[in-house]
């Protein structure tokens, strides 16, 4: 017979099914108007040439890397596939830029150079106080990019001001956030594709 799980490990897994179950519903039943809208900004974007270009430091720089290759190469049949970028992903530039004296610069420098203003910016931080990132976010709007941001906690130091779309997942727990982070872009995808196959939508 296999034995009993202690109870203290019970406890500690009830609460976090119950929070990875509770806390997604709630926050896209709350957002789900917004996210609509965003995906349709997005595909506008798309349509009229623009790329995403997504970025977040550490855990979340995985997640730049996922929604990029989510776009760029689909994994159901018959979606087309939509240029994206990672800004994450070249770790030549990154260092470089790093150790260039401004650490806290180097997505904004590698927008400066490569962004056009049709283009979508990314941005995740798990707490909304990535210089780095708030610092990309900021040059992005300037140059006219469609932006988005993902967030964790209060959203920290990014205002709903600051950028097009603000998306903020109220946990302290970073791998709630990311789990529902990586939802969100799941379903921005998708609906995306929903409005390309009504592409009267993105005049």
């Amino acid at each position: 017979m296999p034995q009993a799980m202690p109870e203290a490990l019970e406890a500690v897994l009830e609460r976090r099914f119950a929070l990875s179950t509770s806390l997604p519903a709630t926050f896209f039943e709350h957002e789900a108007p917004r996210i609509a809208e965003a995906c349709w900004a997005m595909a506008r974007r798309f349509h009229q040439g623009g790329r995403l270009l997504a970025f977040g430091n550490g855990a979340w720089a995985t997640d730049a890397q996922h929604v990029s290759v989510e776009f760029v190469h689909p994994v159901i049949v018959g979606k087309r596939a939509l240029p994206a970028l990672a800004l994450t992903n070249d770790s030549a530039t990154l260092s470089g830029l790093m150790a260039g004296g401004r650490p806290e610069m180097p997505f904004s420098e590698q927008l400066r150079v490569l962004a056009r203003p049709q283009d979508i910016a990314l941005g995740f931080s798990p707490d909304g106080r990535c210089p780095n990132v708030l610092a990309a976010l900021r040059e992005a709007r300037q140059m006219g990019l469609l932006t988005l941001a993902m967030l964790g906690g209060d959203g920290g130091l990014l205002s709903q001001e600051a950028v097009d779309y603000r998306f903020v997942v109220p946990a302290d727990d970073p791998f709630i956030v990311q789990e529902v982070h990586e939802t969100l872009y799941h379903v921005l995808w998708e609906l995306v594709h929903v409005f390309f196959e009504h592409e009267g939508l993105l005049q």
